[in-house]
């Protein structure tokens, strides 16, 4: 009960009285489809799923304004690693039009609205692929949560989708990139591998927002802490997400964010 009037109020929040009609369609519908969204200061619409969490995405990311962040200096380079279908990218994109802003997705219907979405936006480029711990081929896995739930693993010769694993270092090698200003991560249980050992990459970073998926990989924000220790400043965004910068980037955490040590 609790579940479904949380989902009716994401639809009346995202889509206004016409949410009601669009969240029946989309529990009677095996496939409801895509409807279109204008975010604020946006002159281009984004695709969302419904019946998808595309929905409660698109209320964390343009209404609750989970990734405002206030930087001293405009971002050069922004990476959204697990990008999905691209609604945290374009908020990048408006939020900070001159940076470069690079968007990974590794499953293939997911990366298609990615690239849609993005498609007005010069300044975001779109990488099929997943970031790992070594640069070996990776298999898409779909544990039955839907579109937004699709997990890596090695590919050790399992059948299935398979993409280019990659790690970060060699990410910015090939793009060109010597600084990462804000790394944004939300790769379902991956974040273990991607900060197991960050030594060629950490020091070229300057803000990370992850989302920790112990509940699918014991040992993520083991990890990711460990990886992170040398970073100044850690507050919790949004729900299960935790970010870290360096002393001296940020003006402000994000409003509603919990401070933990740093402000």
């Amino acid at each position: 009960m609790g579940y479904r009037t949380e989902l009716l109020k994401d639809y009346h929040r995202v889509f206004g009285p016409a949410g009601l009609a669009l969240a029946a369609r989309s529990r009677a519908m095996s496939d409801p489809g895509v409807a279109t969204l204008t975010p604020a200061g946006a002159r281009h619409p984004v695709a969302v799923r419904l019946g998808t969490s595309d929905i409660s995405t698109y209320r964390e990311v343009f209404l609750q304004q989970a990734y405002a962040l206030e930087l001293r200096t405009p971002p050069r380079v922004v990476i959204d690693a697990g990008a999905n279908v691209g609604l945290t990218s374009v908020y990048f994109a408006l939020r900070y039009p001159d940076a470069r802003i690079l968007a990974i997705e590794p499953e293939a219907s997911n990366q298609t609205l990615l690239m849609a979405n993005a498609a007005p936006y010069p300044n975001v480029t779109a990488v099929r692929g997943a970031l790992w711990n070594a640069n070996l081929p990776i298999a898409v896995v779909d544990p039955g949560l839907g579109k937004w739930g699709f997990r890596t693993r090695a590919a050790n010769g399992h059948g299935g989708a398979h993409v280019d694993g990659m790690t970060i270092d060699t990410l910015m090698r090939t793009h060109g990139v010597d600084f990462i200003d804000v790394l944004k991560v939300d790769i379902e249980g991956a974040e273990r591998e991607v900060f197991a050992d960050p030594s060629a990459w950490i020091d070229r970073v300057g803000v990370i927002i992850v989302e920790l998926h112990d509940r699918f990989r014991t040992g993520c924000s083991r990890a990711f802490y460990r990886a992170t220790a040398g970073f100044d400043v850690e507050w919790y965004p949004r729900d299960r997400s935790v970010a870290v910068a360096r002393n001296g980037l940020l003006l402000n955490t994000p409003p509603g964010s919990a401070a933990v040590r740093g402000f």
